[in-house]
């Protein structure tokens, strides 16, 4: 009969041991709390939910506690677990190319071919990379886990996922969440430089209305435009074959449902896989540390720093533009590429001044432009440090 008891009293404590009150940390509460918050924000606020949804969720996944070392099989970071397979895409970085695939159908490059000048805002706003790079490295991180930092400050997510893949795999969580984190906070981060930085009368300037472009010159520019940043960078083909590839399906008019396919149900499917198993590897016992901390930092730096350049690069522009060609400083915040929601910033900032000065237009030119910036300065950070 001792046996007996003795037999129940060890499995209700082996039970006890397993469950996540016995594993319970103050890390794991800090985490679910955050999660909680992503929640929050992206069903209250409407802070971009595609992403914050399933990053909170994956947060909340990541921080149920369990014992570490039992083989069981459930963590993000153990070997044949569920959640370590489908995290097996973001570390081999397989999703951020499906992303851009699935980008590439559902973009339209019109404003930027009628108005190229403004790809040069898309290439101003990654000063918001290189300083956060130049930042990292005087915080004293090591090269490759800077440039994988930096990249960050592009408001691209699937760029940053890709060039941590390569350069630094053991931040790929710390990098994506920030990233992630910070395209979707877009419209709180980006609003008080951009009025910081403009007067009222450069925030009401008008644009000219943008050309109307031929559909051969729609075919043309995936092809031109794959041909010649990889060219220059072939580092980045992975990401910018599949967006250019991607538009060709969509403007080509003779793959309507590949293009479909592409823009709705596989961006979807990837980016609930994408959102699940970024949010899960935050988990409390392996992310929370100073690093990561410090990484969440200077990418809201970064993210400041790049809508810095954006503004600031177009108001050099309109000192040697004539009265009437001038660019309305506001869609200088667009040049990073969290498409469309910074091109939305410069909308709603721009209404608010004058209410009939439509500028989602123009500044979808430097949005897309900054989507292709982001992927080529990858590219470049690749070929430097491969």
């Amino acid at each position: 009969m001792g046996g007996f008891y003795e037999f129940i009293g060890h499995g209700i404590d082996q039970f006890i041991r397993y469950s996540s009150f016995y594993n319970f940390t103050p890390g794991h509460l800090v985490m679910i709390g955050v999660g909680l918050a992503f929640i929050y924000l992206a069903i209250a606020k409407e802070y971009e939910p595609m992403l914050l949804v399933p990053i909170g969720f994956g947060i909340l996944v990541g921080n149920i506690p369990f014992m570490e070392g039992a083989n069981l099989q459930i963590g993000i970071y153990e070997k044949g677990s569920v959640l370590n397979y489908l995290y097996f895409g973001v570390l081999q970085g397989i999703y951020p190319p499906l992303i851009f695939l699935g980008i590439g159908a559902m973009t339209d490059f019109s404003t930027l071919l009628s108005n190229p000048k403004l790809v040069l805002i898309g290439a101003a706003a990654q000063l918001g990379i290189f300083g956060a790079y130049i930042a990292a490295l005087a915080l004293g991180f090591p090269v490759e886990q800077a440039a994988s930092i930096g990249i960050i400050g592009g408001a691209d997510g699937p760029t940053a996922i890709f060039l941590a893949s390569r350069l630094a795999p053991e931040l790929v969580g710390a990098i994506a969440i920030s990233a992630y984190s910070y395209m979707a906070l877009v419209p709180v981060i980006q609003p008080p430089v951009m009025r910081l930085l403009t007067t009222d009368a450069e925030r009401r300037i008008r644009m000219k209305p943008p050309r109307v472009v031929p559909k051969k010159e729609k075919v043309l520019f995936p092809i031109f435009g794959l041909l010649l940043t990889c060219f220059i960078t072939p580092s980045a083909l992975p990401l910018l074959g599949m967006l250019f590839f991607g538009n060709l399906l969509k403007e080509s008019g003779v793959t309507k449902r590949l293009a479909d396919t592409a823009s709705k149900q596989m961006i979807d499917i990837v980016t609930i896989l994408i959102g699940l198993t970024v949010g899960a590897s935050t988990q409390a016992t392996t992310f929370l540390t100073p690093r990561s901390i410090g990484i969440f930092a200077l990418g809201a730096a970064s993210f400041i720093i790049a809508t810095f350049g954006g503004v600031m690069f177009v108001k050099i522009m309109n000192l040697f533009l004539k009265e009437g060609n001038k660019i309305n400083p506001l869609i200088g915040n667009a040049g990073v590429s969290a498409v469309p929601d910074s091109a939305r910033v410069s909308q709603v900032i721009g209404l608010e001044y004058d209410p009939t000065n439509h500028l989602l237009m123009h500044a979808m030119a430097p949005n897309v432009a900054g989507v292709i910036g982001s992927a080529v300065a990858a590219g470049i950070l690749l070929s430097f440090l491969m």
